[in-house]
């Protein structure tokens, strides 16, 4: 039976059509990046857990001698231990931090949906921020077990939600510079 509102100038589907399609056409591919962010976040906790599990705090397995050792690490602070000394408020700072960067990030991913490079960059960068803020959440520091080092020298231990919120940097900027190149007049 036809919609007893629709004249001859109403557009297919109803009035809300025109408003639903948008929509919907931003939310399908908004589902995929969120499921990505899901996988990052999952996987991250499952390594955490695991490594917490199979070694005691500090202790070390070679795994690729001499440049990487898994271990067992926690860390107050943020990258590279930044204000690991803070006294206990950075867990809520970076927490916030947090929780501000995965509402800005989801809005980000709402209305650009189908830019893919853009969407992939900022699906790691939530899965990473959100597996790592529950860590701060649930035990005050951040679990870290992966170790590179030369030596004497080593890099600050980190874990895949570092690995996931740097790659996405990465393609952050990437998007940019490609974003950039093709707004440049020929």
């Amino acid at each position: 039976m036809p919609d007893p509102g629709a004249g001859p100038h109403a557009p297919p589907g109803g009035p809300d059509a025109p408003a639903a399609a948008p929509r919907a056409a931003r939310l399908r591919p908004l589902a995929g990046w969120l499921a990505w962010a899901l996988v990052l976040v999952l996987l991250d906790q499952a390594t955490k857990a695991w490594i917490s599990g199979a070694l005691g705090y500090g202790q070390r397995i070679a795994v690729l001698p001499p440049v990487f050792d898994l271990t067992l690490l926690h860390n107050t602070g943020a990258a590279f231990s930044f204000l690991a000394g803070g006294g206990g408020a950075q867990r809520w700072l970076f927490t916030g931090i947090a929780a501000a960067a995965a509402v800005l990030i989801l809005r980000w991913l709402y209305t650009h949906a189908t830019e893919r490079l853009l969407c992939a960059a900022l699906a790691s960068i939530l899965g990473g921020a959100v597996g790592n803020a529950i860590d701060r959440l649930q035990h005050g520091h951040v679990v870290d077990f992966l170790l590179f080092h030369w030596r004497d020298w080593y890099f600050p231990a980190f874990n895949l939600a570092d690995v996931a919120i740097t790659c996405g940097a990465v393609l952050l900027i990437l998007d940019e510079i490609l974003r950039a190149r093709r707004a440049r007049p020929s």
